[in-house]
């Protein structure tokens, strides 16, 4: 009687497991390769920053996938085929067509979301472990970063924001995605305050759209109309101990427009450099492959910024102090 009892027990057993087995072969035929591209142009830096680099971001960031066999298997093939091909879109270290500047901008934004621990993404190292970033891997990126801040070229100063023959403004710049650099913004609210292991000093100003939305916490989302400013100064350290702001490096604009803006979550982004203010970027989609994807790991917390307002900070601490 068990014998039986356990031959019918059996039954449907392998029943599921032959049904699970022939669900399983027909998803592979629809697994797709991914495609393969060959390498136009790789990131050129020191020995053991490629190391670090091809170890933990190559599989995703390049041409030049090295996935483990189960990367290769339907569903989970569907998922990392999906996750490479967007990845690649942002940042792709096999077509790193960049002038100094924008690979010096590049290696700040990894160092960044490194850092952070943004990036390599959790879901990933999980599976593929040996692509953990150590802190000693960190110290190695932010030691090349910092080096490019004496090598990189410095554009010629064609034209300040002033014109010193009439003394009458000059036409503003513009952002190949039609962001406007405005000087209005140093007379808005200061929003939010911050430094940088660079060394630098930074402001980040609110015009009155960006403001009452603090004010109110109306920021999920930010309504349209609001520009966000973060203006970027080098640390001058005086005699006496005191650190203000000295050489003017950057101000990066925000500027909220769901309907213009819709390949970057709404928010056009501008970066306009040095004296004579130049624009980031040579088409307008530089955005979209530079900014928008590190922005996106704040989407819940602050609406895309990476300096929360100082009204958000100040609760925060309140509420760190009476736990």
């Amino acid at each position: 009687m068990d014998s039986v009892k356990n031959k019918r027990t059996t039954k449907p057993i392998a029943i599921v497991f032959l049904v699970i087995l022939g669900i399983f072969v027909v998803l592979q035929l629809f697994n797709k390769p991914l495609e393969g591209k060959p390498v136009a142009k790789k990131i050129e830096a020191p020995r053991e920053v490629l190391a670090i680099l091809e170890n933990s971001c190559f599989n995703c960031h390049s041409n030049q996938q090295n996935l483990s066999w189960y990367d290769k298997i339907a569903p989970i093939s569907w998922a990392v085929n999906k996750d490479v091909k967007r990845a690649k879109e942002v940042l792709n270290f096999s077509e790193w067509n960049y002038s100094a500047g924008e690979h010096q901008g590049k290696m700040y934004a990894i160092l960044n979301m490194i850092q952070s621990g943004k990036m390599p993404l959790h879901n990933y190292t999980l599976l593929h472990p040996s692509a953990k970033i150590t802190t000693k891997d960190i110290d190695v990126i932010k030691k090349y970063t910092l080096s490019l801040s004496s090598i990189a070229p410095v554009k010629n100063i064609h034209q300040n924001v002033e014109s010193k023959e009439n003394n009458t403004p000059s036409k503003f710049p513009v952002s190949p995605n039609g962001v406007k650099y405005t000087d209005d913004y140093k007379n808005w609210k200061v929003i939010s305050m911050s430094t940088l292991f660079d060394k630098s000093i930074r402001v980040i100003y609110g015009n009155d759209i960006a403001v009452k939305a603090i004010e109110t916490e109306d920021f999920h989302p930010w309504p349209n109309g609001s520009i966000v400013v973060k203006s970027v100064w080098k640390q001058q350290e005086l005699p006496d101990g005191e650190v203000r702001a000295g050489e003017f490096v950057n101000a990066q604009f925000m500027v909220k427009d769901s309907k213009k803006y819709t390949d970057t979550e709404g928010w056009g982004f501008a970066k306009f450099s040095g004296k004579d203010l130049h624009p980031t970027g040579k088409t307008a989609s530089f955005a979209k492959e530079s900014c928008i994807a590190c922005h996106r790991q704040l989407a819940e917390k602050t609406g895309f910024l990476f300096d929360v307002p100082m009204k958000v900070n100040t609760e925060r601490l309140i509420k760190n102090l009476q736990k």
